[in-house]
């Protein structure tokens, strides 16, 4: 006996589920699930994203699901905000010079101190709420970044800003063990030299690009303060959603200096490699998944030049 004919409900037309929603959300990501299987990506931490208390865990969300969706994803973090109040904290000032932090003996002990001890650590145990997944590391271990000082150029001449690293060589080898065993690897960006054994302070958004292309990463995500890279701020606020190396290139003159390190790391990463290279809002529950799985994606990508149509 039909359902209609015993009076049943149901019959004609099946009634739409309320939860059918989900189901498409869920199909749409299918494809990106697809080609970022078993892909590594390198996620830059920073921003509001890691002094928001919901969106610090949003984020650790967003990182746990990437891995349980067969992803590989290593997390680098700075700590800019945290470091300048522990410097206020201990009666040291903070000074910059070609937009890097002057970093003297003694604030270098505060850096490590809130990186490795504070900062990593509240990430690493927000990750873990999830289960035994995420492992802090540093530059440091195992030799994973060696750096040498950097010594900028400022009117045309070298000028010596403390313990401020430039990245030398990168092993990756405790970083592919760790996600060989399905963790997550946590990446504070301080170094140590082999020339002179002092450790050095390392810009977050550079140790993130190295460490991509070091890695063969599928992808390199900068989170950051802002939509993207605008086409003509502050005169617009259109976001580039895409643009090539070249495209880049020609456009890093005329970058806002906050910008210069994050798009500077995407051209590196790009050009060593790494498939794609995004900037996105930190300030957006959830933008990496936005961003990886969803058709509109956000932010700004950065492709190699002969990636005409440009994928995610």
């Amino acid at each position: 006996m039909s359902a209609d004919k015993a009076g049943l409900p149901g019959t004609g037309t099946a009634r739409r589920h309320t939860a059918l929603p989900k189901a498409e959300i869920l199909i749409e990501a299918l494809p990106w699930l697809t080609r970022h299987h078993g892909k590594t990506v390198v996620i830059k931490f920073g921003g509001n994203a890691m002094i928001d208390d919901e969106l610090k865990a949003a984020f650790a969300q967003d990182v746990v699901f990437l891995r349980h969706a067969g992803l590989k994803p290593v997390v680098v973090h700075g700590g800019g905000p945290q470091i300048s109040a522990q410097l206020d904290r201990h009666g040291l000032v903070s000074e910059f010079k070609a937009g890097l932090r002057v970093t003297t003996p003694e604030a270098m002990d505060v850096v490590r101190m809130v990186l490795a001890g504070q900062v990593q650590r509240e990430l690493v145990g927000l990750l873990n709420q999830h289960g035994p997944l995420a492992v802090g590391l540093t530059g440091e271990d195992a030799h994973t970044i060696t750096a040498t000082q950097h010594l900028p150029e400022i009117d045309g001449e070298r000028v010596d800003i403390g313990r401020v690293g430039e990245i030398t060589a990168i092993d990756t080898g405790a970083i592919e063990a760790l996600l060989e065993d399905g963790r997550i690897p946590v990446v504070s960006s301080i170094a140590r030299s082999a020339d002179d054994g002092h450790v050095y302070n390392v810009n977050a958004d550079t140790a993130a690009a190295a460490l991509a292309a070091a890695l063969g990463a599928e992808t390199l995500m900068v989170l950051t303060d802002v939509e993207g890279l605008y086409a003509d701020w502050p005169n617009s606020d259109e976001v580039i959603s895409r643009l090539t190396v070249s495209q880049l290139e020609k456009l890093l003159p005329d970058l806002s200096s906050g910008m210069v390190p994050k798009m500077e790391g995407c051209l590196h990463a790009v050009r060593n490699g790494v498939r794609t290279a995004r900037v996105i809002d930190g300030r957006v529950q959830h933008s990496i998944l936005l961003e990886i799985f969803t058709d509109e994606g956000i932010g700004t990508m950065v492709v190699p030049d002969d990636n005409g149509g440009g994928t995610k």
